[in-house]
């Protein structure tokens, strides 16, 4: 009887754990717009001027728009720009993934530091964001 308890139980909880499994199958692309430094709203940008100096990963919310934000830290040189290479939903969250694109040859660079940044705007599924 016991075997047979501890059987069911086993059978019960693999089948919990693969219900539980986070599908990364792609539901549909999001699309997105990129917002312009002076179009982001002003929570978000303070909250970026505070953790630009160092790679950080941000989401805001606001009247039924996702915010997402990539930034890539402090840089040594201008000249760096950022791609959105996928941006889409799944069952059970929104997938958010950047490339930081560094200056090309040839390219005359301010010689400061840059902060390197990337906030595009998008539906608000409701869903958990994750970056790749």
């Amino acid at each position: 009887m016991r075997r047979v308890f501890l059987l069911g139980m086993i059978v019960i909880f693999l089948c919990g754990c693969q219900l539980q499994t986070d599908s990364r199958e792609k539901v549909r692309d999001l699309e997105f717009l990129v917002v312009e430094e002076g179009k982001v709203p002003e929570k978000l940008l303070e909250a970026v001027e505070q953790k630009k100096a160092e790679p950080f990963k941000l989401t805001y919310q606001d009247q039924g728009n996702l915010y997402l934000c990539a930034g890539y830290g402090q840089q040594p040189t201008g000249g760096y720009s950022i791609a959105v290479e996928e941006l889409y939903l799944t069952e059970n969250a929104v997938y958010f993934d950047t490339t930081l694109i560094g200056p090309g040859k040839g390219e005359t660079l301010a010689e400061t530091p840059s902060y390197p940044y990337i906030v595009v705007m998008t539906e608000d599924p409701g869903l958990p964001v994750v970056f790749q």
